[in-house]
């Protein structure tokens, strides 16, 4: 098993970053995908990245993030990207929601490193929040694109848009919680070989997990376990479909064996 998305250089793991990765190991989790937001947190992922076998990178600017974009950001996103523990260019999208940088700053931002990803040969970690559609009209403005909508949080109903642009579709730990069965039903509609499960970590614990102080990677275990049982399928051979797939999407960078 692995968990698609995960925010490790967070300072909520500041301190036991070690004992962490162990928990997860020792969970069954194989392989963690750290994934920046910012020109620091994406240098950050790339060292934790370096440092341990179970960990792989991306690195990219956030919607929240947006107004950082410059020629100069992508310069050091695109040499940052060239570290064979790099596997994608993330976390980027579009969040309106209210709470992020303007539209015009975050349409700018995820052209600019949907086009960079293109460049680099390297698929996308996309953020999509209240900003369904416009997202869509997007990405259709690049072409075809490879990469994963991360902790999807659209209706059944969009499920057919993502897949047929030819994206995976990851589901965090909000697709546990009792009132979101329509996460839960959008789950089973994803075709098992385009299904990809998280944490975001340290955010959205699942169910299970909501009185702790943070969500962790080994927690990624409590999230599959309930889409398995949405899907009716066995929570360890969907696990291992689950890798199989991450090694399919992120592709030559990914580490042998871990499929």
């Amino acid at each position: 098993m692995i968990d698609a998305h995960a925010h490790l250089d967070d300072t909520r793991f500041g301190s036991d970053i070690d004992a962490v990765i162990a928990r997860a190991v020792a969970a069954g989790v194989t392989r963690v995908i750290s994934c920046g937001g910012d020109l620091a947190s994406s240098e950050l992922n790339v060292g934790l990245a370096h440092r341990s076998a179970n960990v792989l990178a991306t690195v990219g600017i956030h919607p929240h993030r947006a107004r950082d974009w410059s020629a100069d950001a992508e310069k050091i996103l695109a040499a940052l990207a060239r570290h064979p523990r790099v596997i994608a260019i993330g976390e980027i999208g579009m969040d309106l929601s209210g709470r992020s940088a303007p539209r015009d700053a975050q349409e700018t931002a995820f052209l600019a490193q949907l086009a960079l990803a293109r460049r680099l040969d390297l698929p996308v970690v996309v953020h999509v929040r209240d900003a369904g559609a416009e997202t869509r009209a997007l990405v259709d403005r690049t072409g075809p694109t490879r990469g994963m909508i991360h902790c999807y949080s659209e209706g059944p109903a969009e499920v057919s848009t993502w897949l047929e642009r030819g994206l995976f579709i990851s589901f965090a730990g909000i697709a546990t919680y009792p009132g979101n069965g329509r996460l839960r039903e959008a789950a089973r509609l994803v075709p098992r070989d385009r299904l990809l499960v998280e944490t975001d970590a340290p955010y959205l614990q699942p169910q299970s997990r909501r009185g702790e102080r943070r969500n962790e990677p080994a927690y990624v275990i409590d999230t599959l376990a309930v889409i398995a049982e949405a899907r009716g399928e066995d929570p360890g051979a969907l696990g291992e479909q689950i890798a199989a797939n991450a090694a399919a999407l992120f592709g030559p960078r990914w580490p042998a064996g871990t499929a």
